[in-house]
């Protein structure tokens, strides 16, 4: 098992380094940050890094929990009190997995980046936010996105307040990310999530991310999806989950949607979310 300075491409990207170099990177991502609520680092892992990550994912491709199912963007249930073309009542079908947490063991490939010293300040200066914290969830502080051919994610709002990404392997075609940045900052922007769905909206942009790529973005603000996927080989994303507040974790309702499960913990926190947007 390679150890994470193989994995992460720190020559390029010393992190964990105070200095102009790290500086210099900052500054690139705050400003990407600042123009659409999105940055790509490109080739932040080796190729060493990326066969690691990817051998990983497919030990562990089995315990992904596939799902198909109608959903609209807040993954919320039809409200039949609001006028029909709502964007709330908009759905459409979702066919992913998700490989839950728990099986990404401490000192594996996966977590040797996550739990690499200075990672998470980095990750925290690039945002810079002062309230930032891991996601407290056991299922979903760091999970594998994996998606076969066929499959996609229809528009929708992430529960998280930021999401930190990291590309792993790609389909053979497909499955392009395409997001609205920043349409609901303030407010739900219902007029705007209804042009994003129609396909008439000028702030929609497509980005096509290569393995080992390593990718911010505020998707609790940004509309987004990823494209249908092409040919035998699976996709696999890391997501690198953090939130404003301690020990928040996700609802026992989406929970369930994208893992098959929940813990007690779920039950025991529901609704402690701080903030009063949809999810």
């Amino acid at each position: 098992m390679p150890d994470a300075d193989k994995i992460i491409d720190l020559k390029a990207y010393p992190i964990h380094t105070p200095g102009p170099a790290r500086d210099a990177i900052l500054a690139r991502v705050r400003a990407d940050l600042a123009d659409d609520g999105c940055a790509v680092i490109k080739g932040f892992l080796t190729q060493e890094g990326v066969a690691a990550l990817t051998a990983e994912a497919d030990s562990v491709a089995a315990q992904g929990h596939r799902s198909f199912s109608r959903t609209n963007a807040y993954f919320t249930q039809d409200d039949p009190d609001l006028p029909a073309n709502d964007p709330r009542r908009r759905f459409y079908d979702r066919s992913n997995a998700f490989i839950p947490a728990d099986n990404f063991a401490p000192g594996a490939p996966l977590r040797s980046v996550y739990d690499f010293p200075g990672f998470d300040d980095f990750i925290r200066e690039c945002l810079q936010e002062t309230a930032f914290f891991r996601y407290a969830d056991p299922l979903a502080d760091v999970i594998v996105n994996m998606a076969e051919e066929g499959n996609g994610f229809p528009w929708h709002f992430d529960t998280n307040n930021f999401t930190v990404t990291l590309a792993i392997q790609n389909a053979e075609s497909g499955g392009a990310f395409e997001y609205a940045p920043g349409i609901r900052e303030g407010d739900e922007n219902f007029d705007e999530v209804s042009r994003v769905l129609d396909g008439t909206s000028e702030r929609v942009k497509v980005l096509e991310l290569e393995p080992g790529d390593l990718q911010l973005f505020r998707g609790r603000y940004s509309l987004h999806r990823v494209a249908p996927l092409r040919g035998k080989r699976r996709r696999y994303v890391a997501i690198f989950s953090y939130v404003q507040e301690p020990g928040m974790v996700g609802a026992p309702e989406r929970t369930m949607q994208l893992y098959g499960r929940t813990l007690p913990i779920h039950h025991q926190r529901a609704g402690q979310r701080g903030d009063a947007y949809i999810d």
